[in-house]
Parts: structure tokens; sequence; C-alpha cells
């Protein structure tokens, strides 16, 4: 029995040695049959490779309107989040910052629920924003170096939320990465896969420091 593997690998490499070879037998290139990609018959060499360009073409369409697609996403959010900024860098009564993070984030990105607990500052006066909380969750805050996604309503802090999310993510701010925590931000959907648990959460660590950032404004009073 011969070696097919051996012949076609042969046969592979004095082609590629010798790229003018249908050059100089164009009968051959002409008269080639392959078999077709889509069915049993069978066509000629030249219209196989416009087949293969043609569905090349399409990937790179779809690859394109998927790019396009991405960046007009991204685009948004960049929107959203300077939107959401401006408020806060607008915000002139320190007391309403924390407000304006929570109240801004639910504005700005549709989320149906978000709630914020602080602690640890000595400019905050008692108002929803600075009810007391447990230990056990000041200790949980300190824990997440990353932000929580996922299904799980079982945390205390679940339960600041109107209504149970579907999904839900929850967010440690801290006034420098090394120190405490100072308070945690709960962002709640009733999408399951708008806080799926293998979501990246770079942007949610963003909204995070940002976040933090403002609250330097009620720890310096």
């Amino acid at each position: 029995m011969p070696d097919t593997s051996l012949d076609a690998l042969t046969v592979a490499s004095f082609l590629q040695a010798n790229p003018d070879f249908f050059d100089r037998h164009a009968d051959v290139f002409a008269n080639m049959k392959v078999p077709h990609p889509q069915s049993t018959g069978a066509i000629s060499l030249g219209e196989r490779q416009i087949l293969s360009l043609r569905q090349r073409n399409r990937e790179l369409e779809w690859r394109l309107g998927e790019l396009v697609h991405n960046a007009g996403s991204n685009e948004r959010i960049g929107t959203r989040l300077s939107q959401w900024c401006c408020g806060l860098l607008a915000q002139t009564d320190v007391q309403r910052l924390p407000g304006e993070i929570a109240l801004g984030l639910a504005q700005h990105f549709d989320l149906s629920e978000v709630s914020l607990r602080l602690w640890g500052l000595d400019g905050l006066h008692e108002s929803t924003y600075g009810q007391p909380v447990s230990q056990d969750l000041r200790t949980f805050a300190d824990s997440l170096k990353t932000p929580y996604c996922g299904d799980d309503t079982g945390f205390e802090a679940a339960s600041w939320l109107n209504a149970k999310p579907a999904s839900l993510a929850l967010l440690a701010l801290r006034l420098a990465p090394d120190q405490p925590s100072v308070g945690l931000l709960v962002l709640g959907s009733d999408d399951p896969e708008r806080f799926a648990p293998d979501m990246g959460t770079d942007f949610l660590q963003t909204l995070a420091q940002l976040a933090s950032a403002c609250l330097h404004r009620l720890a310096s009073r």
C-alpha cells in the first residue's frame, strides 16, 4: 500500500518549492477538480478558491461588525461614566455626595437597584447612607479585593435593596488601596446575566475607585 500521507506531503512540498508550476501547466490547473465544501459534487480548483475567499470575506465582515458594535458600546459607557463623574464634581454639598454616587449610578447605568452604606467618615451625618452596619459586614468589605459579582442574595448587604435582584455586584470603597474599607456599594439588576460570576470586573473596580476618591471630601471634614 502506498504511503498517501507521505505522497501528499511530497506534492505539497513540491508545489511550495515551485510556485510557477501552474503557470507552466495551466491546463492542469484548469482541469483539476476538488470536492465541493458544501456538497458531494466536484468543482474546479479556481471555483474552490473563490468559495474560500467568499467564506473568509464573510468572517472578516462579521469580525468587523463585532468591532464596530463593541466600539459603539464602549463609547456609550464612556459617555455615561463622564456624565456620572460630572455630577460628582459639580456637587458642592458634601453631605449629598453619597446620594450623588448611588442615585447617579442608577440613573446613568440603568440599574434597577443601588444601595450604599458608609462608616468611619467623620464628616458623614446620620442618614440612610450612614446607618450602622455589623462588624461582620465591615470585615467582609475589607476582604473584597475585587468586586463580587453573582446571584447570591444571602449577603447582609443584599437586604439593603428594595427588591431582591436576579444578580448583584458588591464594591468595597476605600480611601486608599492599602486601607480598611469605609463603605460598600451594592448594585442590583433584574437581569441574571448583568453581574455574572465570570464577568470581568475592571470597569466595576474603576467605579469603586472614583466613588472612593469622592469620599475624601467627607473624610477631610
